[in-house]
């Protein structure tokens, strides 16, 4: 069943079909999968002729590890989202600070609205720079 309304693109990164040689599109929930992931790893500011475009999950990068900076890192990504991307709803941001000291899993739960179906995206936040992996494990940077 396809389902246009939830639009089609270019697939990213891009990607070049090698059988084809064309461009390799992104349709249905996969391309609201690619977009949220667009949102949250774009920075506000970064696309000059659209500004309010992306999030500021960069800034939290260096952040205290209290509770209370986490529900603001996931109440800030539950906001963005609600607010950028409209093909999605009942989102549910799930932190997860037990897998490394130095890493967030951040687990967000959607239900995509034209096809009522939950989906979910899950990445790796790290929280402390490369240079500081380095330097405990005891490696040059």
């Amino acid at each position: 069943m396809e389902h246009s309304f939830l639009g089609k693109g270019l697939k990213f990164p891009i990607q070049v079909n090698p059988s084809t040689g064309r461009f390799v599109v992104a349709e249905g929930n996969q391309s609201v999968k690619e977009s949220v992931y667009l949102i949250l790893m774009t920075n506000q500011g970064e696309r000059w002729l659209n500004p309010e475009f992306g999030s500021q999950l960069l800034s939290y990068t260096f952040m205290d590890t209290s509770l209370t900076m986490f529900n603001l890192l996931a109440s800030d990504i539950r906001g963005i989202l609600t607010s950028q991307e409209p093909r999605i709803e009942n989102i549910i941001v799930n932190i997860d600070t037990t897998e490394r000291v130095d890493c967030l899993i951040v687990n967000i739960d959607y239900t995509v609205i034209e096809t009522n179906t939950a989906e979910n995206f899950v990445f790796p936040f790290y929280i402390t720079s490369m240079g500081d992996l380095f330097d405990e494990e005891g490696g040059d940077f």
